[in-house]
């Protein structure tokens, strides 16, 4: 459950295109020198200190007291050195946009680069650009998901069925789904998963808990019902070689990502499939089934047998963005439109996300989007909208869930034996586009945070549009290139040096 493809950057590699040459030259520039403007500046400074020294009246002689350890300052009032912390931030601020004008210069029009610091603008580079964000877009769900849910949001699965007699229930027994995206039978095999679901809600509980209700038998079937959301179990806007393998089938209820203990790939009907697990869990612990599994929509008066919760939402949207959660993102979007109004479908969710972005003030112009995975080449985002909301989401639990270089998720193999090991963290975005002489293009993505020497946190975005970016030949000399120029960050000058003297 990621994106469709996840590459690895691990340090210099060899490149196929002339052009990107240019990259490793420009790893190896030196920091620029403090800018002209801040040397003209200081030297009109002492200027006119010194014109004022030279102006002033005699003072009086008084006899230092033994106690006096500080100097008088001869600084001007309306010197800029009464405010050194602007003045750094401003030299720190254009030596890192110095920086990123280099790397700028190799990105076409098709791709957009944006940073800021501590939310102050340093470099945007077709940040109007409408570009294909791939995963990216993937913040912008979680982003919403905790503003409208709430971070102690939980999923409620339950069963449901007539009263049981002497053990016995004389029906059906339904499961009743409640959006949880990571609903699983803990014996189910992952070893061949890529990113395996962490943060996830064990159904083996909520078996233990029929049993624990004194159920030894069903006379009908497990029914799987998942009615909270529509029945469009894949977005029509995936292409083939998507749907039903990078995400899909989905509804209110799945288990395992629609996979089934000894059967192979995802189920047609994630409703069905879930029922299969649960009436085998239910086996496993002697509750008799008599008629098997099916999907249907259960009685709302049918009495609670049982429930379990997922954990809180915080958690859910950490497992989705360090694992890239395909299935997570596109249920998280059905159920925003449930909270807000009722409905549990695409549209409905994706008006919720809008709305919500606009309320904040994010410049909306360019952004579309059909799905919340980012799986649809369809999508369009900007590099301005997405640093818009990686500012609203500092220290919030889309920051802190985010994978970490060289360490976790989708970034576990990328920048390892960097100065970004362990430090940088990010969204990453990955679509291919075959065949590759024809548009749209590929997509390569990186969008998040890097904890400065200073104190300060960047805020990045990273969108490439090319094709065949998507290879690490290709992407990993922008990812290590824009590494070192965010490391160089603060490198202008230090508060003791424009500071009043």
């Amino acid at each position: 459950m990621s994106n469709m493809r996840v590459e690895v950057v691990t340090g210099p590699v060899r490149y196929r295109w002339t052009p990107l040459l240019g990259l490793i030259a420009l790893a190896m520039v030196p920091v620029v020198a403090l800018s002209a403007l801040l040397v003209w500046s200081d030297g009109q400074a002492d200027e006119h200190e010194a014109a004022v020294d030279g102006n002033a009246a005699a003072p009086v002689p008084v006899a230092p007291s033994p106690s006096a350890v500080t100097p008088a300052l001869t600084t001007s009032l309306f010197s800029y050195r009464r405010a050194p912390a602007s003045m750094a931030d401003a030299g720190n601020d254009n030596q890192l946009s110095d920086q990123m004008d280099q790397l700028a210069a190799f990105i076409d029009e098709r791709s957009c680069l944006a940073v800021s610091v501590d939310g102050r603008p340093v470099t945007a580079h077709n940040v109007d650009a409408a570009v294909i964000p791939a995963s990216t877009q993937k913040l912008f769900i979680a982003a919403v998901a905790l503003e409208v849910l709430g971070a102690d949001h939980r999923f409620t699965t339950t069963v449901q069925a007539p009263p049981a007699v002497d053990g016995e229930i004389d029906g059906d027994l339904f499961l009743v789904g409640g959006g949880d995206p990571l609903l699983v039978s803990t014996d189910f095999p992952t070893d061949d998963d890529r990113f395996p679901e962490f943060n996830t809600t064990p159904l083996d509980d909520l078996a233990d808990a029929v049993v624990a209700a004194g159920v030894t038998s069903v006379r009908g079937s497990v029914v799987g019902d998942g009615s909270r959301y529509d029945d469009e179990f894949v977005n029509p806007a995936w292409g083939s070689d998507v749907a039903f393998v990078e995400a899909g089938p989905y509804d209110a209820l799945v288990v395992n990502d629609s996979r089934v203990r000894g059967r192979s790939g995802r189920q047609g009907d994630p409703n069905a499939a879930a029922a299969r697990e649960f009436a085998r869990l239910l086996s496993d612990r002697g509750v008799r089934v008599s008629n098997g599994w099916e999907s249907g929509v259960a009685d709302p008066a049918l009495p609670v047998v049982a429930t379990i919760e997922s954990q809180p939402l915080d958690a859910v949207i950490a497992e989705m963005l360090t694992t890239s959660d395909n299935d997570t993102a596109e249920m998280l979007v059905k159920e925003l439109g449930v909270a807000d109004g009722g409905v549990g479908t695409v549209a409905a969710g994706l008006d919720v996300v809008d709305r919500t972005l606009r309320s904040w003030g994010v410049p909306m112009d360019g952004v579309n989007l059909v799905d919340g995975s980012g799986l649809s080449s369809e999508n369009r985002a900007t590099c301005g909208s997405m640093l818009a909301v990686l500012q609203r989401m500092e220290g919030t639990a889309v920051a802190s869930g985010l994978p970490v270089a060289g360490r976790s998720g989708t970034l576990e193999d990328a920048f390892v034996g960097t100065s970004m090991e362990g430090r940088l963290t990010a969204k990453t975005g990955t679509l291919g586009n075959p065949p590759v002489d024809l548009d749209p293009p590929a997509a390569k993505g990186l969008a998040g945070y890097l904890g400065a020497t200073s104190g300060d946190t960047i805020e990045f975005v990273m969108l490439l549009n090319s094709p065949d970016i998507d290879e690490p030949e290709n992407y990993a000399p922008f990812w290590l290139a824009l590494g070192e120029r965010l490391d160089s960050y603060p490198d202008g000058p230090a508060m003791s040096t424009v500071g009043p003297r």
